[in-house]
């Protein structure tokens, strides 16, 4: 079982290959995931040991370690997981007959709220989209950054749009995300206009482009890494900090400003397209004050007749 370094990272790269073969996981996932793996391989052969050999107290040897260094408990967690579902794969595969993580309990993790930019931020970036230098890449970002806090849309989903699926009478997408699943999301006026402009402009200025993504850099469907280039671009337009803003923090804010305004959280996770509400519940943490005005305005035994608390 494991022994040398070169079965070590064998055991490894046919744990990673068996990973995306049966799960389609994303080459970033598969990263992700060796990353972590070797690192745990690293501290175990500077033991004197295969991580494929490793025994219980071994492992908590490395979570001892990782406590000592003061990783994050999600860093941790996220480790561990790695190290269950490949010793999970060397019993599966006969390569040991038992699994050393199974009585391993994970580290507790404190979700955080996501950061959000404030609804004065959001209409700043958006105007500093129509400021690019460009013509074409204003007209496209300002239309994407609409469609963007008008839906909270992932960025993956944004950018995998046609052309075709937004006409000047659509004023509903289905949009398919995590797993495949399927949901129904609500153009504003204001996100169709802005789009129309966008698309009236590429027929003019793009019309040997045969691409049918709806938003293009260098007559190719955008990348993410592109766009978030760009929006980098804007936010400096904008005189917004570019640590506070990214496509999924425009996700972030349109779950928080909505919940701000009175939505539900049922239609929120609707709308989010997440499969399970605890990960919605998370936007409920807003702040004290709003919460307080909320309830001293919309209780009916909060105040008397004349204004004060009964």
């Amino acid at each position: 079982m494991g022994g040398t370094p070169d079965h070590q990272h064998d055991h490894i790269s046919a744990f990673l290959a068996a990973l995306a073969a049966e799960t389609g996981a994303a080459a970033l996932t598969i990263t992700a995931y060796e990353n972590d793996l070797r690192q745990s391989d690293e501290m175990c052969l500077a033991r004197g040991i295969s991580l494929a050999a490793a025994t219980s107290e071994d492992i908590r040897g490395l979570l001892h370690h990782w406590h000592e260094r003061q990783l994050a408990a999600s860093t941790t967690a996220r480790r561990l997981s790695a190290l269950r579902q490949f010793f999970a794969f060397l019993s599966s595969e006969q390569l040991r007959d038992d699994n050393p993580t199974s009585w391993i309990d994970s580290p507790k993790t404190q979700r955080q709220l996501p950061d959000s930019l404030s609804e004065e931020e959001v209409a700043r970036l958006i105007d500093a989209a129509a400021q690019l230098a460009d013509e074409g890449q204003a007209l496209m970002m300002s239309a994407a950054l609409e469609l963007l806090y008008a839906t909270g849309l992932r960025i993956s989903e944004l950018l995998a749009l046609h052309r075709a699926d937004i006409t000047s009478h659509t004023d509903q997408l289905i949009i398919k995300g995590k797993g495949g699943r399927e949901r129904l999301v609500l153009l504003t006026e204001l996100a169709r206009e802005r789009v129309q402009l966008w698309l009236a402009w590429r027929d003019q200025h793009m019309v040997d482009i045969t691409e049918d993504a709806l938003f293009m850099a260098k007559g190719k469907r955008m990348h993410r890494t592109g766009f978030a280039r760009l929006l980098k671009n804007i936010a400096h337009l904008a005189q917004i900090e570019a640590h506070k803003v990214s496509p999924h923090k425009l996700r972030h804010a349109f779950a928080t400003h909505l919940l701000n305004r009175g939505a539900d959280l049922r239609s929120l996770q609707t709308l989010l397209g997440h499969a399970d509400i605890s990960t919605t519940q998370i936007y409920t943490k807003t702040r004290n004050d709003r919460l307080q005005g909320l309830v001293s305005s919309a209780h009916p035994l909060a105040s008397k007749g004349d204004g004060t608390l009964k």
